[in-house]
């Protein structure tokens, strides 16, 4: 796994990483399209207009015009007329409302105990990833059933829904094996023990793969590796790599 050399522990930079798991109540239903414009705003320490909002996610600047607007209807953001740079009318910008809806206390719960349990593993333990790595994978065994379901394809595509399931909103690409995870359920806890919970993950991931009929040899996880999210890479190792590992394992 690689784990970011700047962390808050001893620095993650500003803005990268995921964003916190969705709440599991008390919060409007948003798409993740919708979601994921809320989350830049969230991000940005000054207002952001519409156009910058296009640019930064890629969107057509009429979609993120619809999105803020809803945003701004809903509560969570609010809006105001940007500094004029020219002649004409300012342009609108928007941030993130100061008070956001509270998440679950079941959330909350979880994210503490999470985090207590991280901070005692890297306290106490001679080598805390290795140990995490093998918790996760635990868990990860008691997360899969069933057989094997074919493919190392299909394998990934599991995991992929497994960790849908988890909260951590999985963005893939046609063909791709790297997988964006644009939200975390234990952010808090990564960002302060980022080599024992982003491990945890990795070894989730890992023996999820093991369990489906997949490699899980050559996965790896980038803990904060850009601006809104960790990347999950559930790669294939090459055929001379493949090939290679046989033989030495052969009794």
């Amino acid at each position: 796994m690689t784990v970011p050399r700047r962390g808050t522990r001893p620095g993650i930079p500003v803005g990268y990483g995921p964003a916190p798991a969705r709440y599991v109540g008390g919060r409007p239903h948003l798409s993740p399209q919708r979601a994921r414009v809320l989350d830049h705003l969230r991000l940005e320490p000054a207002a952001v207009t519409a156009e910058e909002t296009a640019t930064r996610l890629a969107l057509h600047a009429n979609t993120a015009r619809t999105h803020l607007a809803a945003l701004v209807e809903l509560g969570l953001a609010t809006r105001g007329q940007a500094p004029a740079v020219s002649r004409g009318r300012p342009a609108w910008s928007y941030r993130a409302a100061e008070r956001q809806p509270e998440p679950d206390v079941r959330v909350g719960d979880c994210a503490g105990l999470a985090t207590a349990l991280a901070a005692q593993i890297s306290r106490t333990s001679t080598d805390p990833a290795r140990e995490a790595l093998a918790a996760g994978r635990a868990w990860g065994r008691s997360l899969v059933d069933g057989e094997p379901v074919g493919t190392p394809a299909q394998a990934r595509r599991r995991v992929v829904e497994l960790f849908d399931r988890l909260g951590f909103a999985p963005e893939t690409r046609r063909r791709s094996t790297t997988v964006r995870l644009l939200r975390c359920p234990l952010l808090d806890a990564a960002r302060a023990n980022p080599d024992v919970v982003c491990n945890v993950h990795l070894g989730i991931a890992r023996e999820a793969l093991a369990a489906l009929g997949g490699d899980p040899v050559p996965s790896s996880l980038e803990a904060f590796a850009e601006p809104g999210a960790c990347r999950l890479n559930l790669g294939l190792r090459s055929q001379k790599a493949r090939s290679a590992t046989e033989r030495t394992s052969r009794p």
